[in-house]
């Protein structure tokens, strides 16, 4: 008669004890569920060239936003000074070279960019 407080305390921990296990499977299942579902709808990623990079160096430096080389990479300057003109022309700044700030500077798109 003593032990069975005991194997009921025992048994109730059990259950217990599964139930979150069983939870946290499922979360996690869930969560890696979302995350497939999110990157197979994202469409193809806008990418400029390193041409189309120093022409944007270039032109930012003669608007006095970039001081630093025509490099061709989107470096921590270069970002820094697209921000700025993003801002001052009213597009979303975002520091990247996207396809409306590209056309925004009177930079030529490839047929492939002008696609997306």
């Amino acid at each position: 008669m003593r032990k069975l407080p005991f194997v009921a305390l025992a048994l109730t921990v059990a259950v217990v004890f599964s139930a979150a296990q069983n939870q946290t499977s499922k979360s996690t299942i869930n969560a890696s569920n979302k995350n497939a579902s999110v990157k197979k709808n994202r469409g193809p990623i806008f990418r400029a060239s390193s041409d189309q990079i120093k022409q944007a160096q270039s032109i930012l430096k003669q608007r006095t936003f970039y001081a630093g080389e025509q490099t061709g990479k989107l470096d921590t300057d270069t970002r820094a000074a697209l921000k700025k003109y993003q801002q001052s022309e009213g597009l979303k700044v975002t520091g990247t070279l996207n396809k409306l700030t590209l056309e925004k500077m009177g930079i030529e798109l490839s047929e492939k960019q002008k696609a997306m």
